[in-house]
């Protein structure tokens, strides 16, 4: 039988697939909506393992806390534009909560997490399918404070970075300062003493060589103690530009962080921040090639 244009829109809007797939999947069951959707969901899911080769490199970060123990996850997909999407806030809220109630620490075991008889894997497969974009669960983390201690949390422009801080002392309002801080200074260390003596000595080579380097376009060289004076000032800078209590606070650059929690009587345990995408080479889409691909196919 003919398929009309309004019944491609019909299933497109119920499952979120692709026209010529939803054009296909009516022919192939005599216009049947529901037999289509079944249809699409069956060839969804082997579709879904042909898009493990894109790159998914945007999507949103998220947490869940409640009384001493927080998640924090980062959901991916392939697009900003999917990123809105209301099937996409609807999957992150579900795959949260489903990691938290599983007791899951770790991304693994947070695929294993089940929910309504599926894991989570199988919940990212379908919605690769419906959806049409590639869906990943990325990074999962769970932290536990102690009873005395208070949980800061902060989520920038909806979750694009999403960030949580446990506080010795203060109040909320100073935990969601540090986690805001967090978020907007992207700190790797609480302080030096996190820091590896490996990674240390590292740097201090690099810098090293560049003052060497430097020094032997000088028209006037510097003698060696100085140069071994300048590789570690440049060495502490580096160091308190990657710890937390060592930077300027952001709400007050005239104070660190650390001036700024002992002040309001506290002290900040530890943190954890996640931004979408970070560390992913992203790959750039030629979308007209890629909808001409489409449609040979």
């Amino acid at each position: 039988m003919a398929v009309t244009a309004q019944q491609v829109k019909q299933l497109r809007d119920i499952t979120g697939a692709g026209m010529l797939d939803c054009k296909k999947a009516l022919e192939q069951n005599d216009g049947d909506i529901e037999a289509a959707v079944t249809y699409l969901r069956e060839k969804g899911i082997a579709k879904a393992a042909k898009k493990a080769d894109r790159i998914a490199a945007e999507g949103l970060c998220n947490f869940v806390i409640e009384g001493n123990v927080a998640v924090l996850y980062e959901l991916n997909s392939e697009t900003d534009f999917v990123a809105k999407n209301e099937k996409f806030l609807a999957l992150i809220d579900k795959v949260g909560e489903t990691i938290f109630n599983s007791g899951a620490s770790n991304t693994e075991e947070a695929l294993q997490a089940s929910v309504d008889g599926k894991t989570i894997e199988i919940l990212l497969s379908e919605a690769t399918a419906t959806i049409g974009e590639k869906m990943t669960l990325r990074r999962v983390t769970r932290i536990v404070k102690e009873d005395a201690q208070i949980f800061g949390a902060y989520k920038h422009m909806g979750g694009r970075i999403a960030s949580v801080a446990i506080l010795n002392g203060g109040d909320e309002v100073v935990a969601k300062d540090i986690a805001m801080h967090v978020a907007a200074q992207k700190p790797q260390y609480l302080d030096q003493s996190q820091i590896s003596a490996d990674t240390i000595a590292k740097e201090r080579e690099i810098l090293v060589h560049q003052a060497m380097e430097e020094n032997s376009h000088d028209p006037k060289p510097k003698p060696q103690n100085i140069l071994e004076k300048m590789v570690e000032g440049r060495l502490n800078k580096q160091l308190k530009e990657i710890c937390l209590v060592n930077q300027p606070f952001v709400k007050n650059p005239d104070e660190t962080v650390e001036q700024y929690v002992k002040n309001a009587k506290a002290a900040v345990v530890t943190f954890v921040r996640l931004e979408v995408g970070e560390g992913i080479e992203k790959r750039e889409v030629d979308f007209a090639k890629e909808v001409m691909e489409q449609v040979k196919a």
